[in-house]
């Protein structure tokens, strides 16, 4: 364990392992947005075109099946997933399947404000994955691909099968661009693009199977739907919304920013680099946290863990002997004083989590960087816990 007086010397060259919105792409600069056309219309050709290319670059480095329509829509991966909701259920029972916050929270929209009759939710506690073989796939299936809060992931799509009746909801915001989707199991795909490939928020992303699209034009949801929420007029699709036509204004200054995070992607090898990326991050903290004596991943089973939003625990038994409040105050003094330091911004739990830290190591993160930050946790652990000593 480090003490007190040997402050590591080194510090992150690039101090921003928030979970969302994530590091910008190594080289970045406002430089990068030179281009984008500010001040004119996003229906005039040039605003069109920029976001059809966003379309076009997320279908290529994404790799997602010509027959998919993708769609840039507004409010982030929230606005995204609440747009298939409440569009796309109803039609039959529906299975909700969540281990952490976010997915928790599609539950509450599901059973509290959609008001749905037929639901089972199918749940496991932080750290685990529910049991996936109680899934109904006779059912419409809500799920995330990986859990951001919890740092808990599906290790692959197998657990779907692929004559499925219902259709496969996925929240894949902090899975997409580091994780391989597997497409032929999915019906819906959401994302925002501020988390693995760090472009600045507000808007979301929407991807629909065919069988999504079938479902859309043969069903029409009981409740009324606001316009943000239309993905159908006359009982029929609009294009539109899939060929850079969006429901609202977006930032275009944000597209841009996508755009240029995207070229990025394909200028290193595209999904396979940015996959491998993110699994070189996480392996130099899997490293580090398999040989310490306080601190261990959240998640269980390793196979489940995420190589994006990674969640640790405070395992020192002096630690877990505090009450919940204690160890959360604990683990913010932790956070605190790395922030502090310049070395390490962002990193605490959840609000909702378990006390402990949440280290983004996707795409845009560089190892070094993460390197840097290890001997800052020790170093960072010695002091919290010197101080609580102090105060007893």
């Amino acid at each position: 364990m480090m003490t007190l007086a040997s402050k590591p010397a080194v510090r992150p060259a690039n101090p921003n392992f928030s979970s969302g919105p994530c590091a910008k792409r190594p080289g970045w600069s406002l430089e990068a947005l030179k281009a984008a056309p500010l001040g004119r219309s996003h229906r005039a050709k040039i605003g069109k075109s920029r976001l059809e290319q966003a379309i076009e670059l997320t279908r290529e480095v994404l790799q997602v099946p010509d027959d998919y329509r993708i769609g840039i829509v507004p409010a982030s991966d929230t606005g995204a997933v609440e747009m298939a909701l409440w569009s796309l259920l109803g039609e039959r029972g529906v299975d909700m399947v969540a281990w952490e916050s976010f997915g928790s929270g599609w539950v509450t929209d599901v059973v509290k404000q959609l008001k749905l009759q037929d639901v089972r939710t199918i749940e496991a506690p932080y750290g685990e994955l529910p049991d996936l073989s109680r899934i109904d796939f006779d059912r419409d299936v809500v799920f995330t691909w990986n859990g951001t809060t919890a740092g808990v992931r599906v290790p692959n799509g197998d657990f779907i099968p692929a004559n499925r009746k219902g259709l496969t909801i996925c929240d894949a915001t902090s899975a997409a661009f580091a994780q391989r989707l597997d497409f032929s199991k999915l019906d819906v795909v959401t994302f925002s693009w501020q988390k693995v490939l760090g472009g600045e928020g507000a808007h979301g992303v929407l991807i629909l199977s065919p069988r999504a699209v079938e479902r859309l034009l043969s069903y029409k949801p009981a409740w009324p739907l606001p316009k943000i929420f239309r993905l159908t007029s006359g009982g029929k699709l609009i294009e539109g919304i899939f060929k850079g036509e969006t429901i609202n204004t977006p930032s275009m200054l944000c597209v841009e920013d996508y755009v240029d995070a995207l070229n990025w992607a394909k200028s290193i090898g595209g999904l396979d680099a940015l996959i491998a990326r993110a699994d070189t991050n996480f392996g130099v903290l899997d490293r580090f946290t398999s040989e310490s004596n306080w601190l261990a991943n959240l998640a269980v089973d390793p196979a489940t863990r995420s190589n994006t939003s990674v969640c640790l625990s405070i395992v020192d038994p002096e630690i877990t002997a505090l009450d919940k409040d204690g160890q959360a105050a604990f683990a913010k003094g932790l956070v605190s004083a790395l922030e502090k330091e310049g070395v390490a911004f962002d990193i605490g739990a959840y609000r909702d989590a378990p006390p402990g830290l949440r280290i983004w190591c996707g795409a845009t993160v560089e190892a070094a960087d993460l390197e840097a930050l290890l001997p800052w946790l020790d170093w960072a652990f010695a002091v919290q816990k010197a101080s609580l000593k102090a105060a007893a």
